[in-house]
């Protein structure tokens, strides 16, 4: 029964599209990395609670299928906020998340960075 559930798993994973845009932040990347944690010894993995691994597949399979993005649909597909999901994409990229980090430095730290020979993570150490 392992084997049919690790199956599963992969099956979802492989369609399970994954954002370039987020590299190693997306749900597609965790999902993956967890499936190759939870089924280590791939078919032959031992289950310990089944009920709750299906449980747990049942619900990937609803957020990847939009099951209630359909059941419940939106009259606009903008938030409070008014941004679009465009929008929200675009912000959440993580070259954008990185120009904003760089923003919010301030100039000592970026002249030290500048000009230290080491890298500012090895000054934490």
């Amino acid at each position: 029964m392992a084997a049919t559930r690790y199956r599963r798993f992969l099956k979802l994973c492989e369609e399970w599209p994954v954002e370039e845009t987020k590299r190693h932040r997306d749900l597609g990347s965790f999902l993956r990395q967890r499936v190759a944690q939870a089924f280590r010894e791939g078919e032959n993995t031992q289950i310990a609670d089944p009920e709750t691994c299906d449980r747990m597949y049942e619900s990937l399979v609803r957020i990847h299928t939009n099951y209630y993005k359909n059941k419940y649909p939106r009259l606009k597909d903008t938030s409070f906020t008014g941004v679009t999901v465009e929008d929200c994409k675009m912000i959440l990229a993580t070259d954008i998340l990185k120009q904003m980090e760089d923003m919010k430095k301030g100039t000592w730290k970026k002249l030290r960075e500048k000009f230290s020979a080491k890298k500012p993570e090895e000054d934490l150490k």
